[in-house]
């Protein structure tokens, strides 16, 4: 450790609460990627318990211009939270107080390394619903949440996070608290602060509280697991239950014939709630407000849905354990990857009716060249959000490069977003032109440059950068 480096460390061991700063083998023994593939190698991990204590950590970093990179729940899939030899990890994750639950103004204020299952369960309490979900919820932050703009199972009904945040707080490069924690819904005062930091990937600054917006919790929900034999049918079934439902479609999971069979094969814990020989499933939930009329209004939809042959089989959960069980399926990103390891994860958006043929040219591609490989695709179709995961054997900087440019450039003939809910990172940089003309690129940067010109914050995620002299 170099004599600088050792000097910063110690100054800010003067400014953050006992156990706030881990080393040696306490930084090793944590992992910055998902799924953990190796310890990390930053030079120290900062825990500061507020935002006061982190404000004077990054004051500390800026005047030397000390490399940081922030880490929420890294449940990430593009190495937004992995760190270099010379960077320092900032966590919050001891800054994870629910500060305020308001019932008549539906808002929850919160720090950001409050996971996300906490906030639901809170809000919940409070017979309210915080709408947004995914798999990762028991160990995904707030914060987190934010930086990437997160999208999860209910967009389709609810929007991702940036429908869900009404204010933050954060910190920029240099130290500076900025304290945007609006409450109301209607706010134009000019420019929307808060909207710098959502999606910028901590590299804008450091989201540490946030007030979010909280719904009426339903008093009803019905869950089916639907199977369909041809694309064209998906579409024709999303168009007729959104309007058959009345605006009360909550999810519309698809997963393909390939990842249905790998999840729920023999032995499976899942077991096999509809036979493994169709080519498309559906998890279909709808959430109201009477249990009785919504049940007979979801179960007719379906009825009709077989009339017209638009579905081939159905079931229908009557408890919240079946519930639970047919989400189970579709969550079970864990042992997904444990059979496709070493997982190459993709997280894509494109237009629903490019999709069928976009899967099979990938498909076909990587057969011609990997035979052997396999490829599974599921997603959360209703908002044009496919994620494809895909196994060749090996993990090698080619191999994956390779694997990254077939599903990218087809992506690209076909104009789709490179990345839907997991942001650019490390490793999406390179693809951003895929997705974003010259000119975007170049204001983001100029974004970047006004807000930290010595390029400290996540440095070289989103796009490689030249900071300042420091």
């Amino acid at each position: 450790m170099n004599i600088q480096i050792n000097k910063l460390i110690k100054n800010i061991e003067k400014v953050v609460s006992p156990g706030g700063v881990l080393l040696g083998d306490d930084v090793k023994a944590r992992s910055d990627a998902w799924p953990p593939m190796g310890g990390c190698l930053a030079k120290a991990i900062i825990r500061p318990r507020s935002t006061a204590e982190l404000s004077e950590v990054l004051k500390l970093c800026h005047a030397v211009g000390q490399g940081v990179v922030t880490h929420g729940g890294v449940t990430g899939l593009v190495g937004g939270a992995r760190a270099g030899k010379e960077d320092i990890v900032l966590s919050l994750e001891r800054m994870n107080r629910i500060e305020k639950v308001d019932t008549i103004n539906r808002t929850v204020t919160v720090e950001a390394g409050v996971p996300l299952q906490k906030v639901q369960e809170t809000a919940e309490e409070a017979e309210l619903l915080f709408p947004l979900d995914l798999g990762a919820r028991g160990s995904c932050t707030i914060g987190g949440n934010i930086s990437t703009n997160a999208g999860g199972n209910s967009v389709i009904r609810y929007g991702m996070t940036r429908e869900q945040l009404l204010g933050v707080e954060a910190v920029l490069a240099d130290g500076t608290i900025i304290s945007s924690l609006n409450s109301v819904i209607k706010n134009n005062t000019g420019y929307d602060l808060k909207q710098l930091f959502i999606g910028s990937e901590g590299t804008l600054g450091i989201v540490t509280r946030a007030v979010l917006r909280l719904r009426p919790l339903p008093r009803s929900g019905n869950t089916a697991l639907v199977a369909v034999e041809n694309f064209e049918q998906l579409g024709h079934f999303l168009r007729d239950m959104d309007s058959a439902l009345g605006g009360t479609l909550s999810a519309f999971e698809v997963m393909w014939n390939d990842f249905y069979k790998l999840i729920v094969g023999d032995g499976s814990k899942h077991g096999q709630p509809l036979a493994s020989s169709h080519r498309f499933y559906v998890l279909l939930e709808s959430t109201g407000g009477h249990q009785e009329s919504d049940k007979a209004r979801f179960e007719t939809a379906l009825e009709e849905a077989f009339e017209s042959e638009t579905i081939v089989d159905a079931v229908i959960a009557q408890s919240k354990q079946q519930r639970e069980n047919l989400w189970a399926i579709r969550d079970d990103i864990e042992g997904l990857t444990e059979k496709l390891f070493p997982p190459i994860l993709f997280d894509i958006s494109l237009a629903i009716s490019q999709m069928d043929g976009y899967v099979d040219e990938v498909r076909k591609q990587l057969t011609d060249r990997w035979p052997h490989s396999q490829m599974v695709v599921f997603g959360h179709l209703g908002d044009g959000n496919i994620h494809v995961v895909i196994g060749v054997g090996n993990f090698d900087p080619a191999t994956v490069d390779a694997v990254q440019s077939i599903v990218y450039e087809a992506l690209g003939r076909r104009h789709g977003v490179i990345s839907a809910e997991h942001g650019i990172g490390l490793d999406k940089r390179q693809y951003l032109k895929h997705s974003r003309s010259p000119d975007e690129i170049a204001l983001m940067k100029t974004l970047k440059q006004a807000l930290d010109p010595k390029g400290i914050l996540n440095p070289g995620k989103i796009f490689e950068e030249t900071a300042t002299s420091q």
